[in-house]
C-alpha cells in the first residue's frame, strides 16, 4: 500500500501518513495478533514450547520478523516469526492440535477485521478503498474511514491467504487436521513441495502479469469485506 501511493509524498503528506499508519497498524494486528493466537492456543492445549520461547504474549515485537515486516510494507508479501509447537502429548490428538493451533491464526485475522469494520458498518465513518483513488480525502471522519478500511482489508487478505492449503501456510495444516487418516497422511507428504510451489505462485505476477493467488484469494476476500463493512 505504501508504494502504491508514494506519489502522495510532498503533495498530500497527511493522506500518505494515514495510509502508512493504517498499514503498520494492520501489520501489528494482522501478524502480531495472528502469531500470538497460535502461541496461546498451543499453550492452552498443554504445549510449553511457545511459552519457553517467549511467544505467549500479545506484544507484537515478540512475533514480528524485521525482514518479513519490511517486505510486507514495501512489496506486499512477508512473514512473521513462526510459532513452534509440539502436537504430541497434549490434551487432544496430534491432528486436532494441528488443526486448532493452525486455525487460530486466520480466525484471529477475521475477528480483528470484523471488530475494526464495526464503525464502518454502523455508519460512523465512511468506507474508503485504500487501493483505489484516495484523492480528496479530508476531515477526521474520512481519514478515520480510510485508516480502518485499510486495516480491515489487509487483515482479511492475510486471513484468506493463510488459509490457502499450501505448506507452510496455516491452511495446509488445517487440511491435514481435517482429512481422515490415510488421506491426511498422503496429503501431508505434499508439504515438501509447498515452499517451492508458493514461491512460484508469488513470483508469477512479476513475470507473466497473471496472479493465480489473486484469483484464489480475491473473490473470498471481497465477499468477506462486503459482509464485515456492509458495503454493496
Amino acid at each position: 500500500m505504501i508504494l502504491i501511493h508514494s506519489d502522495l509524498i510532498g503533495k498530500d503528506n497527511a493522506l500518505f501518513l494515514t495510509l502508512v499508519l493504517s498499514t503498520l497498524f494492520a501489520l501489528l494486528v494482522g501478524v502480531g495478533f495472528h502469531e500470538a493466537c497460535h502461541a496461546f492456543m498451543a499453550n492452552s492445549l498443554g504445549d510449553k514450547t511457545p511459552g519457553s520461547q517467549g511467544r505467549v504474549t500479545f506484544n507484537p515485537l515478540a512475533h514480528l520478523d524485521p525482514a518479513g515486516t519490511m517486505m510486507m510494507l514495501f512489496v506486499g508479501f512477508g512473514w512473521g516469526k513462526p510459532v513452534q509447537f509440539n502436537p504430541y502429548g497434549l490434551k487432544v490428538s496430534p491432528k486436532a492440535a494441528m488443526l486448532l493451533v493452525a486455525g487460530a491464526g486466520p480466525v484471529s485475522n477475521f475477528a480483528a477485521a470484523f471488530l475494526l469494520a464495526l464503525p464502518i458498518k454502523l455508519g460512523w465513518v465512511p468506507y474508503i478503498n485504500p487501493f483505489g483513488s484516495v484523492r480528496g480525502v479530508a476531515g477526521g471522519q474520512e481519514f478515520a474511514g480510510l485508516f480502518l478500511t485499510g486495516a480491515v482489508t489487509l487483515n482479511i487478505i492475510l486471513g484468506v491467504f493463510n488459509l490457502v492449503p499450501i505448506h507452510p501456510l496455516d491452511g495446509f495444516k488445517v487440511v491435514v487436521g481435517l482429512l481422515p487418516g490415510d488421506l491426511s497422511n498422503e496429503f501431508a507428504k505434499l508439504g515438501q513441495y509447498g515452499p517451492g510451489v508458493l514461491m512460484l505462485l508469488i513470483a508469477l505476477p512479476f513475470v507473466t502479469g497473471y496472479s493465480p493467488l489473486s484469483q484464489i484469494i480475491g473473490p473470498t476476500a471481497i465477499r468477506l469485506l462486503r459482509i464485515f463493512t456492509g458495503i454493496s
